[in-house]
């Protein structure tokens, strides 16, 4: 059987990232490329005109039109972090180039910090992956499935009532050839019309023919795309296996032997979005496995800071 191109990439090489994010200094180079690539301009007056100078071990630049401060972190998830930004890069390259996830424990281990300082990391990089990917619009051909992260509780109710389950929709655009280009995973209040239609409004073009089996609030669909085929497949393997949705069952099943096989547990309700959209996020962008980490860091530099309180009061976003 030939090697998939794509799975067998070289990717970034820990000897590469060393190479090019291995001091404190080259991470703040790196840092300031991203942030000004055409040269500083002011956060507040968009000037390029400005004075640079050191105060407590820390570079300030001064806008000397509107004398406005500002420092290599401000206004990006950096912001206000205490540590080295090379501990920030060693996270942003352990997180994307690992195939599958990497839980906040292993994270701990590997950059030698704290467990909480390791838990915050990883959830302000994946809320930064969470929201560009919720401005992402499938087209074209996708198929789209209901699923849930989580399990009864015990004493509780089973199946699609249960108390512990966060019901999310899982959509995949494909090509000519049938071959997956990107996917969304996005929560949901529920698998109501209501539901769907608020969803498919926000996620799917007007151009888009979309596959789904026959679960009665998919009908909601038709009032936003181009087409949409139902397809009564039944339960059990032959369900699984059907053509029309061949690879939103197989990313299905990857995430969820991704996410049992990293996490012994974690908050579904409030956190599903993220997890969620870490998986989506690599996957989208599997083709370049090089450009994942200075993609990353392009939308740390672009994203609002993420102080802990908003982070640990997180809730699913429907």
């Amino acid at each position: 059987m030939a090697m998939n191109r794509v799975q067998f990439q070289p990717g970034l090489s820990m000897a590469e990232f060393l190479q090019l994010y291995g001091t404190e200094d080259l991470c703040r180079a790196a840092l300031e490329r991203m942030r000004w690539p055409n040269g500083f301009r002011c956060p507040r007056c968009e000037s390029s005109d400005y004075s640079r100078h050191e105060r407590d071990q820390q570079s300030l630049w001064q806008c000397r039109r509107c004398r406005h401060q500002t420092s290599l972190l401000a206004g990006t998830v950096f912001q206000a972090s205490k540590l080295p930004l090379r501990t920030w890069f060693m996270a942003l390259h352990l997180l994307t180039q690992s195939k599958n996830n990497l839980s906040a424990l292993a994270l701990k281990r590997q950059l030698g910090v704290a467990y909480k300082t390791a838990w915050l990391i990883k959830h302000k990089l994946m809320d930064v992956m969470a929201d560009r990917e919720s401005r992402r619009v499938l087209t074209g051909r996708v198929e789209i499935d209901d699923a849930y992260l989580g399990g009864e509780r015990s004493g509780g109710k089973v199946g699609r009532g249960s108390e512990n389950k966060v019901p999310f929709v899982a959509a995949v655009q494909t090509n000519e050839k049938g071959h997956p280009l990107f996917v969304r995973f996005d929560p949901v209040a529920a698998f109501s019309g209501r539901e769907i239609a608020t969803w498919s409004a926000r996620v799917l073009s007007t151009e888009t023919v979309v596959w789904s089996d026959g679960l009665r609030c998919f009908n909601a669909l038709a009032a936003h795309v181009a087409e949409h085929k139902r397809e009564i497949v039944g339960s059990g393997r032959q369900s699984v296996q059907h053509p029309n949705f061949r690879w939103v069952n197989t990313l299905l099943g990857n995430l969820k032997r991704a996410l049992s096989g990293t996490y012994h547990a974690f908050n579904f309700a409030k956190y599903a979005r993220r997890y969620l959209a870490e998986y989506a996020y690599r996957f989208n962008r599997r083709f370049d496995l090089k450009s994942l980490l200075p993609r990353l860091l392009n939308i740390c530099t672009k994203a609002a800071p993420r102080c802990e309180r908003q982070i640990r009061l997180a809730e699913v976003r429907c």
